[in-house]
């Protein structure tokens, strides 16, 4: 597996960055990238900086890091940067195309995890660390400035994209109060759900509000107070603010490592206080025993079981009754028998759950890997053990798919799902099997 996971890694690299899976996605994304970096450090060291730099030469003057940097055209993914319209974005970096949309921060995490590998020890990733840091404050200091309206510690997500669990059916109510009156029909521009089995995909009609969102914040040119006011989708998502949590309690180990001034310290030791108490204080339902996330424009949680509310023990924000609690879901709600995969991202007694479609039902490889890591840190280890053992079983009998049907007894031909020979199934295969010590 190890050495069918370095190829995977080598045949997606693209002289700077690695493609997702270059079938499907033709670009560099996010959050992919952060993982990818890791998987790297393990079997291609060299690689590693060159991953994340490539992806931070996106990065916005207020800060943001897009979702998606298109180093070069293609035509095989939509929409594209066309569509996005952000070259007349004053704060976008000169000379770089980007989507106007971010994705969960994870890079802090990473870089920390990094530091501990061969790699980290070395003297080029030490100055690296250095270079990075300023990139990373930044990308953190945009989410508490512009994403957080009451100032609570918790930031919002303006696009299901952003989450990185895009199809969630958290969503469904918030992009169903889209007003599609003058929304374009984009179902002939796609290109996913004809490269991907359909039945695997978002829906047109999810596809066609996913675009009404990208033509509001065309509109509003990107500015997060104007996009806040008139967007129907303001939503504090468990899974991106639970990735945040995680990535300062790293930077705040990074501010000390690099001998940070003692102001900034001070304001990312806030950012670790307030963020870790909101998530408990808004996301968690005692009477349920899990975390919901918010809507903001409802002025309500969303009471649909996602694999997201697993990641408060990723966090460490959990005390023991709500450890105790999530233990019983995962090995309940989410796994009726012993022989299911681990851990679907949606609970199968929801009526929403759906073995096969994008983030509706499938086992995702980097969710288990930050649960695995969450339970780890918990003292959950037969949880985290088998979350660990499902995942390398999935990918030993099927390879690198994008996500997994979590059911039992499913062949393993029919087992992955979404689009093959993808990255950070294959980056977080190396950290499994490389790198036993937790996060």
């Amino acid at each position: 597996m190890i050495e069918a996971a370095t190829a995977t890694l080598d045949r997606n690299w693209r002289d700077g960055y690695t493609l997702p899976s270059p079938n499907l996605y033709p670009f560099q994304w996010n959050w992919d990238a952060g993982f990818i970096a890791l998987g790297l450090a393990h079997v291609r060291p060299g690689r590693a900086i060159a991953e994340i730099r490539s992806l931070f030469r996106g990065q916005w003057g207020n800060g943001m890091v897009p979702h998606i940097v298109f180093h070069r055209p293609a035509d095989n993914y939509f929409p594209g940067p066309d569509v996005w319209g952000t070259d007349p974005v004053p704060f976008r970096p000169a000379g770089v195309r980007t989507s106007g949309i971010t994705q969960p921060p994870v890079f802090a995490f990473i870089v920390e995890r990094i530091s501990a590998l061969p790699l980290g020890l070395t003297p080029e990733w030490a100055a690296f660390r250095r270079e990075i840091f300023p990139a990373l404050v930044a990308q953190h200091r945009h989410l508490y400035r512009h994403r957080d309206p009451l100032n609570e510690g918790l930031v919002y997500i303006q696009h299901n994209w952003e989450a990185g669990t895009d199809n969630s059916p958290v969503y469904d109510a918030a992009l169903e109060a889209i007003d599609l009156t003058h929304a374009r029909d984009v179902s002939s521009l796609r290109r996913d759900n004809r490269k991907v089995a359909a039945a695997h995909r978002p829906t047109d009609a999810s596809y066609r509000r996913y675009l009404a969102l990208v033509d509001l914040f065309n509109a509003c040119g990107y500015r997060d107070a104007e996009i806040a006011e008139r967007s129907p989708f303001l939503i504090q998502d468990v899974l991106f603010n639970c990735v945040l949590a995680r990535s300062n309690r790293s930077l705040l180990a990074l501010a000390r490592a690099v001998n940070a001034e003692a102001g900034l310290v001070a304001e990312i030791e806030r950012w670790c206080e307030r963020t870790s108490a909101a998530i408990n204080a808004k996301f968690w339902d005692g009477q349920r025993g899990f975390y919901f996330p918010y809507d903001l424009r409802a002025g309500r949680r969303i009471p649909i079981k996602t694999s997201s509310g697993f990641l408060p023990l990723f966090a460490q924000v959990c005390d023991a009754e709500q450890r105790r609690a999530l233990a019983r879901h995962l090995t309940s709600s989410f796994a009726p028998g012993a022989d299911w995969l681990l851990c679907p991202s949606v609970a199968t007694d929801e009526p929403t759950f759906d073995p096969v479609r994008y983030w509706r039902g499938p086992v995702w490889v980097n969710v288990n890997w930050m649960l695995h890591h969450g339970l780890r840190q918990s003292g959950l280890d037969d949880l985290a053990g088998r979350v660990r053992a499902d995942t390398l079983r999935a990918m030993g009998a099927a390879g690198r798919w994008e996500y997994f049907d979590p059911r039992p007894g499913t062949p393993p031909a029919a087992l992955g799902l979404g689009t093959d020979e993808f990255s950070w199934s294959a980056a977080l295969a190396l950290d499994f099997q490389l790198n036993p010590a937790p996060l």
